[in-house]
C-alpha cells in the first residue's frame, strides 16, 4: 500500500462518518467487550482493566476485558476487526498491532488501516536509551560521533527482532545513519542483565524498568524517546532535544472498534474513554507506571496510527527486517 493510498485510507476514515443506527440511541444496552490481543498481566492488559472498570460507572453497563492472545496481537485483533461493527467489542490495540506487524508479517488476517475505526489512544510508553557507564558517552550527539569513530564496534540488546526496543534502535540507526551491531534476546530483561554486567554498550527499555539502575549508577540514561520529557525523570533529556530531532519511538495503546460502526457510537465511546483518561487520579496513576495519559479523540488517534504505520514501514523496509 502507498502512502498515499495509506492516508486516503485514514482520511476517509475520519472525514466520512460511519451509517448511524437507530440502537445508538440506547447504547449501550448489553455489555461492553474489551479485547486484550496479549496475555494476562502485562501494560495492554492492565490498561484495559482501567478502562473497563470505569467505563463500567459511566456507562452504567457491564464493561469486560477479554484476553486473545496469539500471534503477536495477530488473533485478537482478527478476532476485533470481523466482529459485529455496533460498539460492543472493542480492541485495546497497539502501536505493535496497528503499525509494525503489518510490515513484518506479509500475510496477517487483518487490514490496520481499513478494519477498524480508532476511538482513543489511552497512553503511551516512551523507552530511555541506555548505555553501560564504561562508554566515554554523556548525551546522543557523543553518542553518535561515537558510533561513526567506531562502526560496527558498538553493539545493541533488544527484547528480539521487530520487538519496539529494536525498532526504536533501528529508528535511531537511520536517522543518525550509524552502523552498530544488534544481539537480539528473548525480552528486556536478558537483555539488560548483559548491559549491566558490560556485555552490550546500549540498549532501549522502558521508562519503569530502566529507574532503579539509573538511580544505582549501574546504566547511563542518554535521553527518552518521547517528544516530551517524562514526569517520573524530567532531568532525562529527550533524544529529539539532544541529538537527533524529530526522534520519536513509542509503545502507545489505544481503543479501536471494527470499521463501520455507528459514528454516534464512536463519538460517544471517543468521549467517555478521553474523559477516564484525563481524571487527574487515573493519569497519576499512569505516569507512576511509567506511562503517560493521552486520552485523545477519533481524528487525533488516527493520525497517530497513520504516521506510525509509514515511519515504521520506512525503517522495516530499509533494515530489511521479516518475521515470516
Amino acid at each position: 500500500m502507498s502512502h498515499r493510498s495509506i492516508g486516503l485510507a485514514l482520511a476517509a476514515a475520519c472525514l466520512l462518518p460511519a451509517p448511524t443506527s437507530h440502537a445508538a440511541e440506547s447504547f449501550p444496552s448489553k455489555p461492553i467487550r474489551i479485547v486484550v490481543p496479549f496475555a494476562a498481566g502485562g501494560s495492554t492488559d492492565i490498561l484495559a482493566r482501567n478502562i473497563a472498570q470505569r467505563l463500567n460507572e459511566s456507562l452504567r453497563s457491564p464493561v469486560i476485558v477479554d484476553n486473545r492472545a496469539g500471534g503477536g496481537g495477530a488473533v485478537g485483533a482478527d478476532y476485533v476487526a470481523k466482529a459485529a461493527a455496533d460498539g460492543y467489542t472493542l480492541l485495546m490495540g497497539t502501536n505493535t498491532t496497528h503499525a509494525v506487524a503489518p510490515h513484518l508479517y506479509s500475510k496477517l488476517p487483518y487490514n490496520p488501516l481499513r478494519d477498524f475505526m480508532p476511538i482513543s489512544e489511552v497512553a503511551y510508553n516512551p523507552q530511555f536509551l541506555d548505555v553501560h557507564p564504561s562508554v566515554p558517552v554523556r548525551n546522543v550527539k557523543e553518542l553518535i560521533a561515537l558510533a561513526k569513530a567506531r562502526p560496527g564496534q558498538l553493539n545493541f540488546g533488544t527484547a528480539g527482532q521487530g520487538s519496539a526496543s529494536h525498532m526504536a534502535m533501528e529508528l535511531l540507526r537511520s536517522m543518525a545513519k550509524i552502523d552498530m551491531v544488534h544481539v537480539p534476546y528473548k525480552g528486556t530483561g536478558p537483555a539488560m542483565i548483559d548491559l549491566i554486567g558490560g556485555h552490550l554498550s546500549l540498549m532501549f527499555d522502558v521508562v519503569l524498568t530502566t529507574l532503579p539502575h539509573m538511580k544505582a549508577g549501574k546504566v547511563r540514561v542518554l535521553g527518552v524517546s518521547s517528544l516530551e520529557r517524562v514526569a517520573v525523570a524530567p532531568e532525562v533529556p529527550t533524544i529529539a532535544e539532544t541529538g537527533l530531532p524529530g526522534f520519536e519511538a513509542l509503545v502507545w495503546f489505544g481503543l479501536f472498534v471494527p470499521a463501520g460502526t455507528p459514528s454516534d457510537i464512536v463519538a460517544r465511546l471517543s468521549g467517555e474513554v478521553s474523559k477516564i483518561v484525563r481524571h487527574p487520579k487515573l493519569a497519576e496513576t499512569f505516569q507512576l507506571q511509567g506511562l503517560t495519559p493521552v486520552g485523545s479523540g477519533s481524528a487525533d488517534f488516527a493520525r497517530r496510527v497513520r504516521t506510525d504505520y509509514e515511519r515504521w514501514g520506512k525503517v522495516i523496509r530499509e533494515a530489511g527486517i521479516k518475521l515470516d
